[in-house]
């Protein structure tokens, strides 16, 4: 039996005996991972809840929620847990010739256990061209291969000096069904987030600090209610120690929300996540937008 500690944060979560992974899934296309199987030879057609089948190289997957009505396809994970930690991978390529490759990410519960596989997917010139201001489509898979939340950035103005045509970001879950944009606000000083439903009505409010630098500790963005005198959660860009930080773009994150907030907010919270990171923890060979350069 695999059990790991249960922290205070994270739901209860039945456990069952591992089970490894028969073979590659087809339907995951090119995201260089493997997904849970569907099913088992003479078993039901999903496995039980209480499995934990055990991916190749040893990732524990989140066992697979029942269905939930008016909830979209592959949200049910973001219903049992009020935290999400994104660890983006390290590409060799990228570190041995500053040749800018596309992002991958897992995206685990407090039990380290895998909810989502997160891929970036933009040309070759693009990311080499326009760096971290570039547009992005990432593309957010869950453990059966189904692309289940879609994020979209379009290419806009990189600087806070430019208040016209500020960053935005579209999430659709699933793809192709807006459930919610992620829109920076101007200020002078401090970066600003506003997290709206698919109607762009506001709907929260996020926060950083005045300096974003990364630097021997962690980074917090608040996320707050509307009128900002309510803490309602946390985006964190946590410190990975001096030669992950100097010599690579792989971040660490982590998202706390409340347990009973909507499904689609919680998804568009990882939105914004993202597009914090490609705004002030992303950089390129040259390095040119490192912390504090937004």
């Amino acid at each position: 039996m695999m059990q790991g500690p249960q922290p205070a944060t994270a739901p209860g979560v039945p456990f069952g005996s591992p089970q490894h992974v028969p073979g590659p899934y087809q339907g995951a296309g090119n995201y260089g991972f493997q997904a849970q199987p569907m099913g088992f030879p003479g078993g039901p057609a999903f496995p039980p809840v209480q499995n934990q089948p055990v991916m190749q190289g040893g990732t524990i997957w989140m066992p697979i929620p029942p269905s939930i009505p008016n909830c979209p396809p592959g949200l049910e994970y973001l219903t049992q847990i009020d935290q999400i930690l994104i660890h983006q991978q390290i590409e060799l390529l990228e570190i041995l010739t500053g040749f800018e490759t596309q992002n991958k990410y897992e995206l685990k519960n407090a039990l380290g256990q895998r909810v989502y596989f997160a891929a970036e997917d933009t040309d070759c010139l693009t990311r080499n061209c326009c760096g971290p201001s570039r547009p992005f489509t990432i593309r957010i898979i869950d453990n059966m291969g189904r692309e289940v939340i879609t994020l979209q950035r379009p290419l806009r103005c990189s600087s806070c000096c430019c208040p016209c045509c500020l960053q935005e970001v579209e999430v659709q879950a699933p793809p192709g069904t807006r459930v919610g944009y992620v829109v920076q606000n101007w200020h002078a000083c401090l970066p600003k987030f506003t997290i709206q439903d698919e109607k762009g009505t506001d709907i929260l409010k996020i926060t950083g600090p005045c300096v974003v630098c990364s630097c021997c500790e962690d980074v917090n963005f608040e996320v707050k209610s509307l009128d900002e005198t309510c803490t309602v959660g946390r985006i964190s860009k946590h410190w990975t120690g001096f030669v992950k930080e100097a010599f690579t773009d792989a971040d660490n994150f982590g998202i706390t929300f409340p347990m009973d907030l909507d499904v689609k907010m919680k998804a568009v919270m990882i939105g914004a996540c993202f597009l914090i990171d490609f705004m002030f923890f992303e950089h390129g060979a040259d390095k040119n937008q490192r912390s504090g350069v937004w």
